[in-house]
């Protein structure tokens, strides 16, 4: 929990003061100024990005672990059995999926979303 929370309240730390083209100066609060050309759009989507990578990560461990726990204490339970299969399976599917729309977004985005901006 801790971990996640500095997460959250890294990139407001990270503010700072920064000139644009024309030499106008302007504070940020979530980015960065030295984004490597992704700024703006590409730059919160880039950040969303990473913080849902990190969210499905979690939440998949989460699924792995309350199917394993029902599968264990099944017994002889075969309806809870193939429900603790059913969950394992589904988490399988939606990491997956989620591998699937990271790598479509890392050909969408100009310069990859594998790149982190902060």
């Amino acid at each position: 929990m801790i971990g996640f929370a500095g997460l959250l309240i890294g990139p407001v730390v990270s503010a700072a003061t920064c000139t644009d083209s024309s030499g106008n100066k302007f504070d940020t609060a979530i980015l960065p100024c030295s984004t490597g050309g992704k700024d703006g759009v590409w730059g919160l989507l880039l950040l969303a990005i990473n913080i849902l990578t990190a969210g499905v990560g979690v939440a998949a461990v989460g699924g792995v672990v309350y199917g394993s726990i029902l599968y264990t204490t099944a017994g002889g339970s075969l309806d809870q059995t193939k429900q603790a299969k059913q969950i394992i399976y589904n988490v399988v599917i939606g990491l997956v999926a989620f591998a699937l729309m990271y790598s479509f977004l890392n050909f969408l985005i100009p310069g990859g979303a594998f790149n982190n901006i902060l």
